[in-house]
């Protein structure tokens, strides 16, 4: 089984100790957010591998080195945008993530780390000019560190269009959702920067928008986990098998541990969050020895 620290809210950024104390006692609780059940996930017997979702993942490298000494392979997908602090509200300068990313690289090999510019958001602030500029800067400051960069467009949910009106309102941007035709020819384009700097480009769960030098994504990947692991001199099979979370997705089986609406970061167009006050309150009500991460 592999598990997942998640994509729900970034638990490496604020959520550390927790994952630390439940790692140790070898289980966490989870409640299924659109039932409300309450599941026990083992986080040591019969565990594969991790993947970690984040955008700061200063806060929890000790973490990681004791889930390295125990020998699980882990991989972390981490967001890097450089986007305005309209559109992001909180999170790290954009310099200390390359700093972070290339530790990461250093210490637990390359294969480690995967670079999201993740999601790709349209705007009088960013548009696909902007995009280009800004990627190629990214990608000069992670060239060497990071062998894919996985993309994505924005997924104008309910929540993320009403969260996006209100920002727009009040800092003064606007900002809109282009064709596919345009995503694919914006898709095109960042393959093309990736590409000349040895990073390859891959869509997430978003084949519709493939086009000339992209791949499909594998955000949770047995292969890429399987290759960590040869890395730090272990050969530990995954067995687990293809089983996307939607349309389009090519993740291998894992099990999420994280909660939606407790990401304190404050991004807008997020998907995870529907008010940044009730998740920041969920935030302080957290308790690093609960036995679920939100109780």
């Amino acid at each position: 089984m592999i598990v997942s620290a998640s994509y729900r809210t970034d638990i490496p950024a604020f959520y550390g100790p927790w994952f630390l104390n439940r790692f140790r006692a070898g289980w966490a609780k989870v409640i299924n957010p659109y039932g409300g059940q309450t599941a026990t996930i083992s986080l040591r017997g019969g565990v594969d591998g991790f993947v970690f979702w984040t955008r700061n993942i200063g806060p929890f490298r000790d973490a990681l080195a004791e889930v390295r000494r125990v020998g699980l392979p882990f991989m972390v997908h981490y967001t890097v945008t450089g986007y305005p602090r309209a559109l992001e509200r909180s999170v790290i300068e954009t310099e200390r993530s390359t700093v972070l990313i290339r530790d990461l690289a250093e210490t637990h090999g390359r294969r480690v780390v995967v670079w999201r510019y993740d999601p790709i958001v349209i705007s009088s602030l960013t548009p696909p000019q902007w995009h280009r500029d800004n990627f190629a800067r990214l990608a000069d400051s992670l060239t060497g560190a990071v062998d894919e960069v996985s993309v994505s467009f924005a997924a104008l949910y309910r929540k993320t269009e009403r969260n996006m009106a209100a920002a727009s309102r009040t800092l003064g941007f606007d900002w809109s959702d282009p064709t596919p035709e345009e995503k694919r020819a914006l898709a095109a384009e960042l393959a093309i920067l990736a590409a000349a700097r040895g990073i390859a480009l891959s869509l997430c769960s978003q084949p519709e928008f493939a086009a000339a030098g992209t791949q499909p994504s594998r955000c949770v990947d047995a292969r890429r986990l399987e290759d960590v692991a040869a890395g730090w001199g272990a050969l530990r099979p995954v067995k687990a098998k293809v089983k996307g979370n939607r349309p389009g997705c090519l993740c291998h089986e894992s099990r999420d541990i994280g909660q939606y609406e407790s990401c304190p970061h404050g991004c807008v167009y997020c998907y995870a969050v529907d008010s940044r006050s009730a998740a920041k309150r969920r935030a302080q009500s957290h308790d690093p020895l609960g036995e679920c991460l939100i109780p």
